[in-house]
């Protein structure tokens, strides 16, 4: 039995949408659309790549820091909050992002909206005592 190495997972998973415009084609999350989202690291200060599940809201991009339910953040979201100015990456597309985190009736619209669209985020609340942050990324100028 071989050790599972989840750098090489990611990697795979970044080559496997980048080549498929943006859908992973195998594996668990086969035929879901996902993005890259390039921030700063909130300690480093140095770029920082995941892959992340996301809606649209209108002309907005909707990401949700879940970490499958976990009671933490992602690392991610800590970066988005030190610097809101990120990279998304979708297929071949890449743009600049500004991202604010959501509140009250928003965050939660957003979040319906979420799970409507992408239902495997439905069972996330119930593994966590903490609210889920929601994330709107905006398209910036360059």
């Amino acid at each position: 039995m071989t050790d599972w190495d989840p750098d090489a997972w990611t990697r795979a998973l970044k080559a496997d949408i980048r080549e498929h415009g943006g859908r992973a084609s195998s594996g668990p999350l086969a035929g879901q659309r996902l993005l890259v989202l390039t921030t700063t690291g909130a300690k480093s200060g140095e770029p920082r790549e995941a892959i992340v599940n996301f809606h649209e809201d209108g002309d907005k991009l909707v990401i949700a820091a879940s970490k499958g339910g976990s009671d933490q953040n992602p690392s991610w979201y800590y970066n988005l909050v030190a610097h809101p100015d990120a990279t998304v990456e979708i297929g071949t597309e890449s743009f600049p992002v500004h991202a604010t985190v959501t509140a009250g009736a928003e965050r939660d619209r957003l979040w319906d909206d979420h799970v409507r669209q992408l239902p495997q985020f439905g069972e996330y609340p119930g593994k966590t005592s903490r609210v889920i942050p929601m994330i709107e990324l905006e398209k910036a100028a360059r």
